[in-house]
């Protein structure tokens, strides 16, 4: 953090070492004379050690003191880096000690400068007087900190300010009595800038990061909390890099309710708790066991557990940043690749944060995979690739199944009349096998859970022709392609063969007899594609726009299925417009309809979506019939100063706005200023039936640069009343 910050100081410590060590010291003047051990120059005075270049009216050097008194307009300049330090200054160069008053500095890249009444220093240590520092304009700034005394460490780099007082606008803000800040970019341990807010429900909410860092491969942070009407608690981050290809995290957390809050909103738990644990690596195999396999390894996983949602709504005081998810996804990915083979395994675990129990969850604990990879025989004319993939689906209750999948697709191409028409005939081999277990016994349906395969084999036959053509101010592709699916020789037993009719049927696929059957007919069925695009001069795309159709030749009611319209039109440089949509022709009626429009010019982003789903089926307690659901972004950057912004999300089914956000924000060089109002339903545990709480934050944005970060402890936010 502003690592070029108080040069100066470093160039009267490294002066008066290379003097005393007898380094080459230069200093040149107009004009210098000598009486004694006393040396006066006057005019010009330049002094100049390694790439430091120290400038003054007047010097004076005593030859028996090794002191050296700098007058008037004293300046330093190292690399660019222009600094003003003031009118006297005092050098002991036997001693290492320093005097200067009064003390002015300014850093050229970030601009910060500090102002004292006189200074003091030592080889290492530096200690300032009754002075200020900002990073605004130094005639009257926008804000500043005043402080009654500093110090600053040349080892560390770091600089303390004590009986500190910001002031906007001369205004008292916040004392402090203690503000310390490092003066370079290496990570340093300390407190970190605190966040706080009000609630009327929650009360006044106060965050104060503690950060470690030891060693360079991990730091920890730690963060109590304390809201003063509902509880405290605290959230830890510990993150790591144990090799140049590897980097994770521990995140833990723990937050108590107070008996009267934990009452009055009914709430499941008196206390929320979990975990979440990130961690990349993407060479594990060669440095666990010192191996050097040519092909990649990785380890990707992202694990999370926590008793109820409100240990993600607490883990931060600005609600707008949080995914309150209800559905928590943990997974581990482990792989190994090469050119031919894939080998993975795969650990999947879901997490229902509306369920008191997720017992009858089904968890993919875990999932193995083999893929060889595309391979080509006859000139490429005969293509082939085999995948194999086991489940194992276990949950504590309820019945478990180990299931295998095998694909072995072998694909037989050419081309014809120079490569106009391309042909191709695929025959896909596939098999299921399904094993069965318990880990409670249920009678039910013991006859309905068999061990058994379905093995089976369909013929896919597909044409395909591309064309472009070139005109004065673009280009047009055409691709046209068929399809024709057709099953083949089918086996089953147990499982599959018992259940095939029952769960064929759509309107039982959520019945528990069907949780593992997945499989779905082949049709004789033939599918259209066809795409086009247009591109301009500068081969930057226009249009894209495709049109897919299935036509059905079985016993079925429904010749024809859903029509897929799929376009994307760059209408001019700034505005685009997307639209896909499914037609449903039994229905007579749009299955889905997804419509964005984004506009970006003028300074305004608008990004204005909606979705409209019917699944024909009538609505239960689970699955809505029905789904419309508008989403809308708009920001406007007015000039470098001034900028807006919106977002509306609306529930169109339920006429409920899940989201309304307005807000303002001022910018200038040394600060920031904003304010936002936000509308949102937030998901909770309770013993009721309702889950969710609105809230209405109003959260204030105060950046002083470049002291502070763009992050969450820039905002303050305050809770308003509900209206419910």
């Amino acid at each position: 953090m502003l690592k070029l910050f108080f040069l100066f100081l470093s160039l009267f410590l490294f002066l008066s070492v290379s003097l005393y060590a007898g380094e080459k010291v230069e200093i040149f003047s107009s004009n210098m004379t000598s009486e004694g051990n006393i040396v006066k120059a006057i005019g010009g005075v330049t002094v100049v050690y390694k790439n430091y270049f120290i400038t003054a009216d007047r010097a004076v050097y005593d030859r028996n003191s090794s002191e050296l008194e700098l007058f008037d307009n004293i300046r330093v300049n190292q690399d660019k880096s222009y600094k003003v330090l003031g009118k006297y200054a005092k050098l002991n160069i036997a001693q290492k000690e320093k005097f200067f008053k009064p003390f002015y500095m300014s850093d050229k890249e970030s601009r910060v400068w500090i102002s004292a009444n006189k200074g003091t220093s030592t080889e290492k240590l530096l200690d300032i007087n009754e002075g200020m520092l900002s990073g605004c304009n130094p005639i009257d700034p926008m804000w500043k900190i005043e402080f009654s005394s500093s110090d600053y460490n040349s080892d560390s780099k770091w600089m303390n300010l004590y009986n500190a007082r910001l002031y906007i606008d001369d205004v008292p803000i916040f004392y402090m009595p203690y503000f310390g800040f490092s003066l370079d970019t290496k990570r340093k341990s300390g407190l970190l800038i605190p966040s706080m807010g009000y609630s009327t429900n929650e009360g006044a909410f106060y965050e104060q990061p503690i950060y470690i860092a030891v060693d360079n491969w991990w730091d920890l942070e730690l963060k109590p909390q304390i809201r003063t009407q509902r509880g405290q608690g605290i959230y830890q981050t510990f993150r790591f890099a144990d090799s140049a290809t590897s980097i994770g995290e521990i995140t833990t957390g723990y937050f108590k309710e107070s008996g009267e809050y934990y009452k009055d909103n009914n709430l499941q738990n008196d206390s929320h708790y979990g975990f979440n644990f990130k961690y990349d690596n993407n060479d594990f195999l060669n440095q666990w066991l010192g191996t050097n396999f040519e092909g990649q390894s990785g380890i990707y996983a992202d694990v999370s557990r926590m008793n109820d949602v409100d240990y993600i709504n607490l883990s931060s005081n600005d609600t707008s940043n949080n995914t309150t998810a209800t559905q928590v996804l943990s997974r581990i990915n482990i792989f190994y690749n090469t050119d031919e083979h894939y080998v993975g395994t795969y650990f999947k675990y879901y997490q229902d944060l509306t369920q008191v129990s997720n017992d009858d969850t089904i968890q993919k604990l875990p999932t193995i995979q083999y893929h060889y990879y595309l391979n080509t025989f006859l000139e490429d004319h005969l293509l082939y690739n085999l995948d194999i993939q086991s489940n194992n689906l276990t949950r504590n209750i309820n019945k478990t199944a180990l299931q295998t999948d095998i694909n072995v697709p072998v694909t037989l191409q050419t081309s014809l009349f120079d490569e106009y028409i391309n042909i191709s005939y695929r025959a896909n081999l596939y098999m299921q096998y399904s094993s069965f277990g318990s880990s409670e016994q249920n009678l039910t349906f013991n006859n309905e859970y068999n061990d058994g395969y379905i093995l089976r084999n369909f013929h896919t036959l597909a044409a395909s022709t591309q064309l472009t053509r070139g005109y004065k101010d673009f280009s047009h592709v055409i691709s046209l392609g068929v399809s024709y699916n057709k099953a083949g020789t089918q086996s089953s037993n147990g499982y599959y063969s018992d259940n095939e009719k029952f769960c064929d049927n759509t309107q039982n696929k959520d019945d528990a007899r069907c949780e593992f059957y997945d499989i779905s007919d082949i049709e004789e069925e033939a599918q259209v594609d066809f795409i086009q695009y247009i591109y301009n001069d500068d081969a930057t795309e226009i249009l894209y726009h495709r049109l897919a159709q299935k036509i059905s030749y079985g016993d079925t009611g429904n010749r024809y299925g859903e029509l897929e319209n799929e376009l994307n039109y760059r209408v001019t440089d700034y505005l685009t417009f997307y639209n896909n949509l499914f037609y449903n022709y039994e229905e007579t009626n749009f299955s889905k309809v997804f419509n964005q429009v984004s506009l970006n010019k003028f300074g305004v982003n608008l990004a204005f979506s909606h979705l409209y789903k019917d699944t024909f089926i009538p609505t239960t307690t689970e699955v809505p019939q029905f789904t419309s659901y508008l989403t809308s972004t708009l920001s406007y950057t007015y000039d470098n100063h001034y900028s807006f912004s919106a977002l509306y999300n609306y529930d169109a089914i339920s006429k409920t706005a899940k989201t309304q956000e307005i807000g303002f924000m001022y910018k200038k060089r040394c600060w920031d200023f904003g304010i936002r109002y936000s509308e949102s339903r937030r998901p909770i545990l309770t013993n009721d039936v309702k889950s969710f709480v609105d809230e209405r934050y109003i959260y204030f944005t105060i950046l002083l640069k470049p002291l502070m970060n763009s992050n969450g402890s820039s905002n303050i936010p305050i809770q308003l009343p509900n209206t419910n």
